[in-house]
């Protein structure tokens, strides 16, 4: 067993506004989820040359609105390396941000990025 604690992944999407589901173009929390899921894979296959199976989320938490037309950052970090598990801590922010006060297709860089979704969760692997 290689202990793989430390190493991370960062995924980076823009959020199509077909994803939007509530009014003021807010996405469902499941965005992020979906992203976390795709970040451990790639942790998985790095680590252990295999997709390996999402079992389960210890923690969840929403704090911050994702919106369509937002560039949000995923990065999973494994915090525990066990025989055939991997604990992994998830951070998703926003990094850029529509802006259509300025114009439809405005939007802006942000210099502090807004943590949007938190969680812990474990996958196992063959």
């Amino acid at each position: 067993m290689t202990d793989h604690d430390g190493l991370n992944v960062t995924h980076r999407r823009y959020v199509p506004h077909g994803h939007a589901h509530y009014g003021g173009n807010l996405v469902d929390g499941a965005y992020a989820l979906a992203m976390f899921g795709d970040v451990a894979t790639d942790i998985c296959i790095r680590a252990d040359g295999d997709e390996g199976l999402f079992a389960s989320y210890s923690d969840v938490q929403f704090k911050a609105a994702i919106r369509a037309g937002d560039v949000v950052e995923a990065t999973g970090v494994v915090t525990r390396t066990g025989k055939r598990s991997r604990t992994l801590q998830f951070v998703l922010k926003v990094v850029c941000r529509a802006d259509p006060a300025r114009g439809d297709s405005a939007a802006t860089a942000l210099d502090e990025p807004i943590v949007a979704t938190t969680a812990t969760g474990t996958v196992v692997v063959p």
